[in-house]
């Protein structure tokens, strides 16, 4: 079996170009970009946002986004034109899960918007709902969704303080965005965000 191979991310700011109350202001959906890659710092940044560890009392890891009963259901994906990475938070680092730019494939997946294939990056949430339901039953998919929610508008609001533009990208063919990104059986697609340089 091939040893798992990290690629560690710069640590994350504490601190960036806005303020929180000028990042909600600024926040706009953007869907034209240049076709510029974003540097390793912005990636790290905007995965941090999305899932990074926060804090660590004891054994245990806070996330920078709120998860029912702590049971942090969602999987991030990144997507490049260097390839498919999954953003493991605890790391605070990406592992290479298929060497290929998808995001021509993913913007067809998602009835052809450009964001997808434009911007630098696609951040692509996934669930498991199977973690919530062991708890909380059918109330654990509200609990996922919620997440989403939580995550995307981190992600929103930490493109703005990087100076980029993002967009939520919820219309896509569910089943062909899965077999796109090789998701294991029982986890599901819920969101692409593409992020870069606004054109």
């Amino acid at each position: 079996m091939a040893e798992t191979k990290y690629i560690p991310l710069p640590r994350p700011a504490a601190r960036g170009r806005f303020s929180l109350e000028e990042a909600i202001a600024k926040r706009r959906s953007q869907r034209i970009f240049f076709r510029k890659q974003l540097s390793p710092a912005e990636i790290g940044q905007l995965l941090w946002a999305a899932q990074g560890v926060t804090a660590k009392p004891g054994n245990f890891y806070f996330r920078s986004a709120p998860s029912a009963g702590a049971l942090y259901p969602m999987e991030v994906y990144a997507v490049t034109e260097t390839g498919q990475y999954r953003y493991l938070p605890e790391k605070h680092a990406l592992v290479l899960v298929l060497e290929r730019d998808l995001r021509n494939d993913l913007c067809v997946a998602s009835l052809g918007q450009e964001p997808v294939k434009e911007a630098g990056l696609d951040i692509v949430l996934c669930a498991t709902y199977e973690r919530p339901y062991s708890r909380y039953g059918e109330r654990g998919k509200s609990y996922v969704d919620m997440e989403a929610g939580h995550i995307a508008q981190n992600v929103h609001l930490q493109a703005v303080a990087l100076g980029l533009g993002s967009v939520s990208i919820g219309a896509f063919d569910d089943a062909q965005v899965a077999k796109i990104l090789g998701l294991p059986e029982g986890q599901y697609p819920l969101c692409i965000i593409p992020v870069g340089y606004i054109a």
